[in-house]
């Protein structure tokens, strides 16, 4: 009797000290996760250069879930709730999410510090007049460009400090980390591409005109800036043409645009497609860094 009243007593002891131990750690992780600074981003691109900037000191909320368009999303009320309690709002801009300034009116957070992050860069303007229309006249996809990320890199870090000056220079530091990996890739490439007299290649989705104001290439599109719509037969046959008059060994393709106009004319033409990133969405857990390196690579490949 004795033996199994030990027993019981040892047992109750264990739950209360693996329970006090749980609570302990549950109360550590809330009081680590209240002191960083939440940020919500629109998107996953904008995460990446929050998260390089941030690192530990921040807590982020991706509005947008990966694999859904940006171009197309419609906030709902969870991400007003983020908002609502976010101490800085990090959104491309450039016309990307059409719904920032609507949204933005109707969060009651009087503290909360805008973060436009094209802002201060020079946009491309759109040449498709029904494009211009509906969606606004620049091409927003400043960020697959290795200077336009550098940009909008800094106007995050400026937020960083304004909401926390306590890791003024956590936040430079980091920056500076940031911006030297940016620029020693864009000079490795910057290099490269100056050795091939080809300059064009051809995407499925027209996301790539900054990258190329970078390097002095030239792209070409089955789909529009906005990846609205397959080509028209007149469309088609002109690409064809292009591929077939410079040579074009690859047609690159996005994770979020549909490959079936790309696989028909790559098999037209005798060129292979193989995928590009554009990092609106997280794409086999890569950073932003090695996504931008792969893409130089595999552009400056099919080049050659």
């Amino acid at each position: 009797m004795f033996k199994k009243m030990s027993m019981f007593i040892l047992l109750i002891c264990t739950i209360v000290t693996f329970t006090a131990c749980g609570s302990k750690k549950a109360e550590t992780t809330t009081v680590k996760t209240q002191n960083k600074v939440k940020v919500v981003v629109s998107f996953n691109a904008m995460r990446e250069i929050a998260t390089a900037i941030g690192k530990d000191k921040v807590d982020i909320v991706t509005m947008i879930p990966n694999g859904t368009e940006p171009h197309d999303f419609e906030p709902k009320a969870k991400d007003l709730e983020s908002l609502s309690t976010a101490k800085i709002f990090v959104y491309n801009g450039f016309g990307m999410e059409s719904w920032a300034d609507k949204v933005l009116k109707s969060v009651d957070n009087k503290n909360l510090i805008t973060v436009e992050a094209s802002k201060g860069s020079t946009p491309i303007e759109n040449t498709d007049s029904a494009e211009k229309e509906e969606h606004g006249q620049y091409d927003p996809h400043l960020w697959i460009s290795l200077k336009g990320a550098e940009n909008q890199a800094k106007n995050v870090r400026d937020a960083l400090i304004k909401v926390d000056s306590a890791n003024k220079a956590y936040y430079e530091k980091n920056y500076n980390d940031f911006a030297l990996k940016l620029d020693t890739l864009y000079n490795e490439y910057n290099k490269k591409f100056k050795t091939v007299s080809n300059k064009n290649f051809v995407t499925g989705h027209a996301a790539f005109a900054y990258l190329c104001r970078d390097f002095g290439l030239k792209q070409n599109s089955v789909e529009s800036v906005f990846a609205e719509g397959e080509p028209s037969a007149k469309k088609l046959k002109e690409l064809t043409d292009y591929c077939k008059k410079n040579k074009i060994k690859t047609i690159f393709v996005e994770d979020m645009v549909s490959t079936k106009v790309s696989d028909a004319l790559a098999k037209e033409v005798g060129a292979k497609v193989e995928k590009i990133h554009t990092i609106e969405s997280k794409e086999d857990n890569k950073d932003y860094l090695t996504c931008m390196k792969e893409n130089l690579d595999m552009i400056y490949n099919s080049l050659k």
